[in-house]
């Protein structure tokens, strides 16, 4: 097979090392890629969310699968051009990745087909989203309604943060035309996990579960990021939790969904709190996470391409994966300043020795070579060092050792990634 992926973080290196592990890939393509996925793929130039030149790229090269790493190409529409010009695509539809495009939509969809989740409403006035918020306790949250790159969900402590998080969305406009509706919920108390399933539109093939650090800080301090590192399985996922999440949550949103005339396909990813009450569903995603999909790529033992394949052809069914019996957990390694402002071009070096370790992978994030071949940091999250261990403690000490070898001063890590299942362990 020729295989496309789409995207160019750590999400997709580690889906391109798997795909490219595969005996059933012959050739594959990355756009745009980075300086890692660049030695598992041919990188080219065309960025993710260009829909129109992904179509043409796909064509022209005579692509057998493309694999859609990002939520904004899933959204804008991407798997519905390539499947209309007769290639075969993995990821949902857009009117199926609307479960991530829209969170009003994906409430909805959890009170039409009884999906426990917190208390909500949607609206698009102040008045009426302040209003709303003032019969809920606190804190409460507060979220843009569509795509804000992550950063469109305010925790207020108070009613007067709510307030003021309601008019920086709908009357400042701080998320553009994602912010254009507020969902407003009351907040859920509970331990965060993230749990994943492949689906092909009416069946779901559970992947497990991983747990993520948002904050940048040690000790889960400081402003929000796109994740500073993972690790799976979760130990609070017990088989009786995931069966709970499948039966509860999974399964009746893939029928939800097929019932509303958006049959999904692709990963379907659930942002679980696990309560007193039992899970309730935080969000919905509809593609892998990064970093969880680091985590998950070093646990499976099974080749990747035959799943995928399963999932865009409606063939789930009797489909089984092998993983290892280990733990996984990955430390991302983020440019000084993230999550705020960043300087590009800075030089990471001795990659090489980390990438040497036993069960060590270093996935790229944020990286292009230069002229001389050294590898360059570009963006906030740049590498995603990710290990196997017999426990998550062995795993987080493989970890960083290789991020200890790794010389990179304009770089910075959390030191504590893993610390809440080694406490477990202990």
């Amino acid at each position: 097979m020729r295989i496309l992926v789409v995207g160019s973080g750590g999400r997709e290196h580690a889906l391109c090392w798997k795909i490219a592990a595969s005996p059933l890939c012959d050739k594959l393509f990355c756009a745009p890629g980075n300086a890692g996925i660049a030695e598992e793929a041919t990188c080219v130039p065309v960025k993710a969310e260009d829909v129109d030149a992904l179509v043409d790229l796909a064509r022209n090269e005579h692509i057998d699968l493309v694999v859609v790493g990002p939520e904004a190409p899933l959204v804008a529409g991407l798997v519905d051009r390539l499947e209309e010009n007769g290639i075969p695509a993995f990821g949902p539809t857009a009117k199926a990745a609307e479960i991530e495009g829209s969170k009003g939509f994906m409430k909805d969809l959890c009170a039409k087909y009884n999906i426990p989740t917190a208390a909500y409403r949607r609206c698009s006035s102040p008045a009426a989203a302040k209003d709303f918020a003032r019969t809920l306790s606190t804190p409460l949250v507060v979220k843009a309604d569509g795509l804000a790159a992550g950063k469109g969900v305010i925790i207020c402590a108070d009613h007067t943060e709510a307030d003021r998080a309601i008019d920086d969305i709908l009357v400042a406009g701080q998320f553009g035309a994602a912010g254009a509706e507020v969902v407003i919920e009351e907040f859920l108390d509970g331990e965060e996990l993230s749990f994943f399933a492949l689906v092909d539109g009416i069946h779901a093939l559970p992947l497990g579960s991983a747990q993520d650090h948002k904050r940048v800080g040690d000790g889960d301090t400081g402003l929000n990021t796109g994740g500073m590192g993972a690790y799976a399985p979760a130990p609070i996922a017990t088989a009786e939790l995931e069966r709970d999440i499948m039966n509860l949550i999974i399964t009746p949103a893939v029928r939800g969904m097929a019932a509303e005339g958006r049959p999904f396909k692709g990963v379907l990813f659930a942002g679980i709190m696990a309560t007193v009450n039992g899970p309730r569903l935080i969000e919905f995603n509809a593609r892998f996470g990064d970093p969880e999909c680091e985590v998950l790529c070093q646990r499976l033992k099974s080749d990747l391409v035959p799943a995928l394949v399963a999932a865009r052809d409606g063939t789930l069914k009797d489909f089984d994966l092998r993983w290892y019996d280990q733990a996984a957990l990955c430390v991302v390694m983020a440019s000084n300043g993230y999550p705020g402002k960043t300087k590009p071009g800075s030089i990471i070096r001795k990659l090489d020795e980390a990438k040497k370790l036993a069960d060590v992978t270093v996935f790229h994030a944020g990286t292009k070579a230069n002229d001389k071949g050294e590898i360059e940091a570009h963006g906030g999250r740049v590498l995603a060092v990710t290990a196997l261990g017999k426990t998550v403690r062995e795993a987080q000490e493989k970890a960083y050792r290789a991020v200890d070898l790794i010389d990179w001063p304009e770089g910075f890590c959390r030191r504590d990634i893993g610390w809440r299942a080694v406490m477990r362990e202990k």
